[in-house]
């Protein structure tokens, strides 16, 4: 064992989720319980790169955010402190590596452990740090679902069901005006929120990463529909789907951030009512996915990750991300959680059910 734990801090970095607050709260009042300080850091890394951004957190701070969505501490999904972006005199950004700035402040502060919460980019900037020697315990947060080692992440329920709820209300809407609905969900390189939804809304097609599509099937399912009778189709695209031979919409890409996707599901109405001929709508849902409230799942599930992150740090066991491998939460190297993409796997039994059910995944060759 090493020395007793007295301080421990912890940030939220990435997209935010539903549930960050649940963790927040859970680390707190789990900490507190063992006598230890409780620092929030502001922002991702930002508190570590300018100390004033790093708050107390205490029993009054954590009052009633348990259902609350987004986060107290902040959130970026930018400048990583390993390539962080800085302005230069010619308007040009430049990335440079800060990362020892914030080992010096959290050692200078006298942090005993942080515990980290965020997707995969936030857990691959903790590997970063615990081999430069940090105490950390990583908490797997991301709607996309898409962090190895653990069976699911918090904040993916909530999404499912807000992508769920909207496209069932979608369906009185394209029925009664015989439409074709493209709605477009997250999902970067996996199609988890799609899959997820898309079958359980019962769409007609659903388009995820793992699947590029050929348009000419698309059409072909939403034809045969018409022939039968039905003569409106819901179609649900991740934003990381990408056509046979073609290549993901982008809007944007800048200095220290990914690319920005989005207007997948433009690309397909269009072919869509071009090659059918069918009235074509879309609905983007975008940042719905991540507002509001944690549903019951996901926020027990933040509750039993911020408890076992504090186990984890009065063992000293570090350079681990907390997982669920049901029925239980235990620990996992960082390393492993990271070294690769959860994608979903073409052989699953939510990827059978829906071949079974008859939705298109756009995989068939016959053209229209």
């Amino acid at each position: 064992m090493g020395q007793a734990i007295k301080r421990i801090a912890v940030n939220t970095g990435g997209g935010d989720a539903p549930g960050l607050n649940a963790v927040i709260r859970s680390i707190v009042l789990s900490a507190l319980r063992r006598g230890w300080e409780v620092l929030g850091i502001r922002k991702g890394y930002e508190g570590l790169l300018d100390t004033s951004k790093i708050i107390q957190l205490d029993r009054d701070s954590v009052r009633g955010i348990t259902h609350l969505g987004g986060t107290i501490l902040g959130t970026t999904n930018r400048g990583s402190p390993f390539e962080y972006p800085i302005k230069q005199a010619n308007g040009e950004v430049a990335l440079i590596d800060r990362s020892d700035e914030v080992v010096e402040n959290f050692r200078r502060l006298q942090i005993d452990g942080l515990i980290a919460i965020g997707g995969d980019g936030s857990m691959k900037i903790a590997h970063g740090f615990v081999k430069k020697g940090l105490p950390i315990v990583g908490v797997p947060k991301t709607i996309d679902n898409d962090l190895s080692g653990t069976v699911v992440t918090f904040g993916f329920d909530t999404a499912v069901t807000v992508a769920t709820e909207s496209i069932d209300r979608l369906h009185s809407t394209a029925e009664a005006h015989e439409r074709v609905f493209v709605v477009e969900v997250m999902g970067r390189y996996a199609g988890w929120i799609a899959l997820s939804s898309g079958v359980s809304a019962t769409a007609d097609v659903v388009l995820i990463p793992e699947i590029p599509f050929e348009i000419g099937a698309v059409c072909n399912k939403i034809m045969d529909r018409e022939a039968r009778g039905r003569r409106f189709s819901i179609v649900v695209a991740a934003e990381g789907a990408k056509p046979v031979d073609g290549q993901r919409v982008a809007k944007d890409q800048g200095a220290g951030r990914e690319v920005l996707l989005g207007g997948i599901s433009t690309q397909v109405a269009e072919e869509i009512q071009n090659r059918t001929g069918k009235e074509t709508r879309t609905v983007v849902l975008g940042h719905l996915q991540r507002g509001g409230g944690p549903t019951t799942f996901d926020r027990l599930l933040s509750l039993r990750f911020g408890a076992a992150a504090v186990r984890m740090v009065a063992d000293h066991t570090f350079g681990v991300m907390v997982a669920l491998d049901p029925p239980t939460v235990l620990a996992v190297p960082i390393e492993v959680a990271t070294e690769r993409m959860k994608c979903v796997p073409l052989d699953c039994d939510t990827m059978l059910t829906a071949r079974d059910l008859g939705i298109s995944f756009g995989d068939e060759v016959e053209e229209v």
